[in-house]
């Protein structure tokens, strides 16, 4: 387990009797405890509100700041808080009572919540549920377990927001955007016959999309305009500042549509090549804003699929000083993402769709063929 781990805990009357035992245990691991009840045992609470709590914290949802990896929520059965998170998107919550069911939910499910019964089990039992849960890996990420991804977003598919894939084997997040105008948008962009011209203006406009969305929570500040009528305070970006990387010569692609959103940002470039012996990637261009270490940085890379060159991408701007770094892709590809997760895993993914797998080209699958043909109509 990552020890840095934040995991939010919360409970009910009825899950009291097991919080200590959580709490121990969690940091016995080294992880950090948020807290998200008065740990008072008032028989008229309701469990709702301990389950949304919790949830909004890993979901990375509250307004107050209280952020969270995981989380661990106990009522008398472990059902109702379970229901309840699960209504909160992103979230994936599932009653684990008995060590084989936190393994499959971790395996098969990926939960970002666990939650457990204090009139099922003891607290002598938390240890082993916990560890189970924390030490099974994903399976969605390994060879031949792209089935599991499948289902998650399948299942995902049915909320009207993005879906956050757990931090546990990852260590960093991954933001699948379920957006319909994105997903309408792929949709024609994957199509063959789409022209050139079609495929350079969609890619434009699903970049707007998605920077729209990744951007949700720049910080504001308070200014004061003086409207045709009246003097006013509205908010204005706090003097955030914003980088876009892209990775030639796909990458460029994806510049406009969103310099359309945020026009004020830079742009540097990185060119990399394949070396034909080694198969790694080779740099022959870097460019970036001098003040890169002070920024915000994208790294625009169009199809993630074996991850080598994004990785590759986001070393180079790590040696010259950038580290607040997230990857932008219009498709990825589970080996893509697991090879960026952990040779980086404090970097951010986002990608309009998550495919199945590589064929043996090293193509994504059923992704879109080579999106710089395709941009630069070089086939």
């Amino acid at each position: 387990m990552n020890k840095n781990l934040i995991i939010a805990v919360g409970c009910d009357h009825a899950g009291l009797s097991l919080k200590t035992a959580v709490v121990n245990f969690l940091k016995s691991r080294g992880a950090e405890i948020l807290d998200c009840d008065n740990n008072i045992n008032n028989s008229e609470d309701d469990y709702p509100d301990a389950a949304f709590k919790v949830a909004r914290a890993a979901a990375n949802e509250n307004s107050d700041n209280m952020k969270a990896d995981l989380g661990v929520v106990l009522c008398g059965s472990g059902i109702g808080v379970a229901i309840a998170a699960n209504k909160i998107h992103g979230i994936r919550a599932a009653v684990c009572n008995d060590v084989e069911s936190a393994r499959s939910a971790k395996a098969h499910l990926n939960i970002n919540v666990l939650t457990m019964g204090g009139r099922v089990i003891g607290p002598d039992k938390v240890p082993e549920i916990l560890s189970a849960w924390l030490d099974t890996e994903f399976e969605g990420l390994k060879d031949g377990g792209s089935r599991h991804l499948r289902r998650i977003n399948k299942i995902a598919s049915r909320e009207k927001s993005n879906l956050y894939l757990s931090s546990t084997l990852t260590s960093g997040r991954v933001v699948i955007f379920n957006h319909p105008l994105v997903q309408h948008k792929v949709g024609i962009i994957r199509d063959k016959n789409t022209s050139v011209k079609a495929f350079r203006e969609l890619l434009q406009e699903i970049s707007g999309l998605m920077v729209y969305e990744i951007t949700r929570n720049l910080p504001l500040t308070d200014v004061e305009v003086e409207t045709p009528v009246a003097k006013s305070i509205e908010r204005t970006i706090e003097g955030k500042k914003l980088a876009l990387v892209p990775v030639l010569r796909a990458g460029l692609g994806m510049v406009d549509g969103i310099l359309n959103v945020i026009p004020n940002a830079k742009v540097g470039h990185i060119g990399l090549y394949r070396d034909p012996e080694t198969l790694n990637p080779v740099e022959y261009y870097c460019k970036l804003p001098n003040d890169i270490n002070e920024r915000d940085i994208f790294v625009l890379d169009p199809m993630l699929a074996t991850g080598g060159s994004s990785s590759a991408a986001i070393s180079l701007i790590k040696k010259r000083g950038g580290t607040k770094i997230s990857l932008v892709c219009l498709i990825a590809a589970p080996e893509g993402i697991k090879r960026v997760c952990a040779d980086h895993p404090d970097v951010e993914i986002f990608t309009a769709a998550l495919d199945s797998h590589l064929n043996d080209h090293g193509y994504i699958v059923p992704g879109l063929g080579d999106a710089g043909d395709r941009i630069f109509g070089t086939k």
